[in-house]
């Protein structure tokens, strides 16, 4: 009795560290920035004002964002997916011949790979840049999410129901595709959040490969957005006191906003995939 009540203590304790600051961010997007400067939000909003929210979404680009970011995400998702999936299974299956060299050869590259600058150049004249492939292919497939992979199917898939499936008939495609994928909605779910979100919060390949603005994620119109109204050492120097307060609580209740706008529609998707998630994760970490 003593330890479920210290247990279930710990753990709304620990909830309410998880939960709180995400709170505290959506409080303090829509209250006064000099209440928040003061200290005086931090259970509810205070002096309510959707000023932020009117400065981000007066901003046009915002939408083009969400639309490039969609895209990027269901297409490059659905290219991970496939690509990481295709060759976790043929690794699992300890009737395909090298698989131990070519584990090897994967795992080499976790360690070393090519850098920034032979990455852009090999990416440059695959003339990918300025394309939306520039956002889907380069990192299409992560090694960890194979390992992952490959562990769920040797776990998951015994070898008694291949060589049923052998003796009625059925080929290696048509087992992977009938009878391995139906079975494996738990690590599909993992592997569809955990490149959902990486494209959702992706910016950094956009920063390098792509030159028209019409073609920026969302991640990186939002930074431009409170990069614009924010205000430069050099430019402080140049306004009163009044502007320079001004301009820094429009930037506060931006950068408070971008936050919510950028995370919302996860924490969405998130409640329809956690029952695939916990027991997909579990499943693909037992076992090395």
């Amino acid at each position: 009795m003593t330890f479920d009540v210290v247990n279930y203590g710990l753990m709304t304790l620990y909830a309410l560290m998880v939960l709180y600051p995400l709170y505290f961010i959506s409080i303090s997007s829509i209250s006064d920035p000099n209440a928040v400067f003061a200290g005086e939000v931090w259970l509810w909003p205070k002096d309510i004002t959707l000023e932020g929210y009117e400065r981000i979404f007066s901003d046009t680009l915002i939408w083009v964002g969400y639309g490039n970011t969609i895209l990027y995400a269901a297409v490059g998702t659905a290219i991970s997916i496939m690509l990481t999936l295709t060759a976790a299974y043929p690794l699992s299956r300890p009737d395909f011949y090298g698989r131990n060299l070519i584990m090897l050869v994967f795992v080499f590259t976790m360690f070393f790979s090519g850098g920034l600058i032979p990455t852009y150049l090999l990416v440059k004249d695959l003339g990918m840049v300025d394309t939306i492939w520039a956002m889907v292919i380069p990192n299409a497939v992560g090694v960890w999410n194979i390992i992952i992979a490959k562990t769920f199917f040797e776990t998951s898939i015994p070898g008694e129901l291949r060589e049923a499936a052998f003796i009625d008939g059925c080929s290696n495609t048509r087992f992977f595709f009938k009878i391995v994928l139906p079975l494996s909605k738990p690590i599909i779910a993992v592997m569809v959040l955990f490149h959902v979100v990486g494209h959702w919060n992706g910016f950094f390949d956009a920063l390098i490969y792509l030159n028209d603005e019409s073609k920026y994620p969302l991640q990186l119109i939002l930074r431009n957005i409170l990069v614009e109204n924010q205000v430069s050492n050099s430019a402080a120097m140049m306004m009163d006191v009044e502007s320079y307060a001004a301009k820094q609580r429009v930037a506060e209740l931006i950068k408070y906003g971008m936050i919510i706008v950028s995370t919302f529609p996860l924490l969405i998707l998130y409640p329809f995939l956690q029952r695939y998630f916990v027991k997909g994760v579990m499943i693909g970490s037992i076992k090395g």
